[in-house]
This record gives C-alpha cells, structure tokens and sequence, in this order.
C-alpha cells in the first residue's frame, strides 16, 4: 500500500527502489500533507527525472508557505500588541517561526494561536478590528457549541487574505477526558525576538500527541507523527529532555498519549527512543492500521477502522449523552438547511 511506501520514503530514503510506485507515493504524500516534506527528504537521491521535477517544485513552493505563515503571525502579533496577552503559535506556524527541524517542508494551513482564557473576548474583538471576520452565524448553535465546549473560539478569516485564525485557549475540548494545564503550557512558553512565543519543547511534543491520539479520528495522522519524530529528534539532543517530557504529559494528564505517539513514532519512522518507552501496546496495531489505511491512488481504506476511530474521537470529546443531543441537534439543523434550499414546486 503506499502508506507504507510514504513511510518508507521517510524513514530511509536510501530504501526506494527506482522502479518503486512513485505515482502511489505522490498521491499518497500529498493525501496526508506530506508532500513538501517528502521532497525534501527525497533532495539529492536519485528519482526518475519527472519525479525530480514535482519535488523540486515543492521545495520551492515551500517558501512560500513559509513566509506566508511567518506573515500571518507577524499580523496577528500587531493586531495583538496593544492587549499585552501572551499570544503562543501552535503547529507549523509555531515550527517555522521557531526555526524547528520539524518545519522543513511543513505545510501550513490555519494560523493557530494559544492565548490566556481571560483575554478571549478582547484577542477575538482585536482580530475582528483588524480584518477577521467570523466564520459561523453569531448565535447560533456551531458558534455557541464552540463558546462552551471547545478548546478554541469559532473560527475566524481574514475578509482580503482569505486565511483562517484558529485561536486556542487550551489544547484539547473542555469536554475531552484529560484537562491539560492550559496556564502551565502559556508560563512555560518561550519567548521569541519578535515577541511571540512558542510552547516549551516538551508541551510541543504534548500537543502534537494530544492532536493526533486524544482529538479526533486521527486523520492526517502520518503529518502528525512526522511532525512528533522531527521534533523528538530535535529535542532529544539535549541532555535530560526523556525525563522532562514524561514529567510535563502527566501533569497535562497525557502520559499514555504521549507514550503511544513515541511508540507509533519509533515503529514507523524509527524515531531513537530510550529503552523504557519501547514497550508495545496491542492496542498500538490498531492505531498502527488506522495511519496506514491509504492505497496506492491516496484513498482512505479499511472503512470498519475509519468508522470505529471516527467514533473513538467523538467519544473522546463528549460523554455519550451529550454526544447523542449534539448530534441529534447537528442533524436536524442540517435536514432544517435542505429543507430551506430545495426547489419550489410551481404546482
């Protein structure tokens, strides 16, 4: 499948074959946002000339996301200035920012952005003043649902660029079983030049295992654990970094995500871990089948363990009761929308 055959290009690129399915692979690399970072791990190997060509212009594209990602937070960080609230970049705004490793290739889609609770409403006012807008019906049920139960503010978009705001004030729904300690991760962020923060290494590593294990249904995951290897990898040069990491996913009530992410992490890309993280969960081959369900054209396959995750994460979010009134109230709001756009009859 070209999962593994993406995998394997990232893991040990000296590996392929010059015959492999280089189509499966593109296709699949660019499913999973991985495409950039396939073409830099691909720079200098010998590849079929017009291989060579599709990754030589995602290399260069890759500066574009680059500077219009560093752009993006530039313009918040001026928007925000005058709140004097710490503003935190998440994700690959956050890596390219910081100079990471893990940034090399990295897309990045929305800007994410971590800022204290109290200072919600003025960041979201501040924003607006400078060009976001909304991007759900002021009032209604998805705006509300976000104001209570998620871990960010509706998302927000920029009315002349057309780029999305996603601003955070903890990493995970409030409705989710862990509470990380949204405060902990905001005083323990480091400072850059420019005055925007990024998360300390090791809150970064337990962000990106939040987002792939404990939120969602783990789509996009083989980004996600590309972003954990680089990052480990990076962080784990410095001395005392194995300790500090498991201290800070329990006290955000994430060690067994954390551990399962590194475990994933070192079974399919190889990520050095020490010896007392290696143990194998049985529970780990499913998750392991989940990231690599794609065939060779980029599709989702295996649809019963796409179903049953895609379950996991809402159950992961929300009691089963409230989960049960949500989606009740999602479908009759959308059945209310097909109702109100079908045709007139003349008769």
């Amino acid at each position: 499948m070209s999962a593994r055959l993406l995998v394997r290009a990232l893991r040990d690129p000296a590996s392929l074959h010059p015959n492999c399915d280089w189509t499966g692979l593109i296709a699949a690399a660019r499913a999973e946002q991985l495409v950039g970072s396939l073409a830099f791990r691909l720079e200098g190997y010998e590849v079929p000339e017009r291989v060579g060509r599709l990754l030589a212009m995602h290399r260069a594209d890759a500066e574009r996301v680059r500077v219009q990602a560093l752009w993006e937070a530039e313009m918040a960080r001026r928007a925000l200035a005058p709140l004097r609230a710490s503003v935190v970049l998440l994700k690959g705004s956050a890596f390219h920012a910081a100079g990471l490793e893990a940034a090399q290739g990295r897309n990045v889609g929305d800007l994410d952005i971590l800022v204290p609770h109290d200072a919600l409403r003025d960041v979201e006012q501040a924003l607006i003043a400078h060009g976001w807008e909304r991007m759900k019906e002021a009032d209604g049920y998805d705006d509300l649902y976000y104001r209570q139960w998620m871990h960010e503010l509706p998302p927000l978009i920029h009315r002349e660029r057309d780029r999305m705001a996603d601003v955070h004030h903890t990493i995970l729904p409030l409705t989710a079983r862990p509470r990380p300690d949204a405060e902990a991760l905001i005083a323990a962020s480091v400072a850059l030049p420019d005055g925007l923060r990024v998360l300390a290494p090791e809150d970064m590593i337990v962000h990106a295992a939040a987002h792939l294990i404990a939120d969602g249904d783990m789509t996009g995951g083989l980004r996600n654990l590309w972003d954990i290897d680089r990052l480990m990898r990076e962080f784990s040069r410095v001395e005392g970094f194995w300790p500090r990491l498991r201290e800070r996913a329990e006290r955000h009530g994430l060690g067994r995500a954390v551990r399962r992410a590194a475990r994933l992490s070192h079974d399919l890309y190889a990520t050095p871990l020490p010896p007392s993280w290696r143990g194998w969960s049985g529970v780990d081959i499913l998750f392991r089948r989940r990231l690599l369900g794609r065939n060779g054209w980029g599709q989702p396959t295996r649809p019963a363990t796409r179903f049953g995750f895609y379950v996991r994460g809402h159950l992961m979010r929300m009691p089963p009761l409230m989960l049960a009134r949500h989606l009740v109230t999602k479908a009759r709001a959308q059945a209310g929308q097909s109702v109100s756009s079908a045709p007139i009859s003349s008769e």
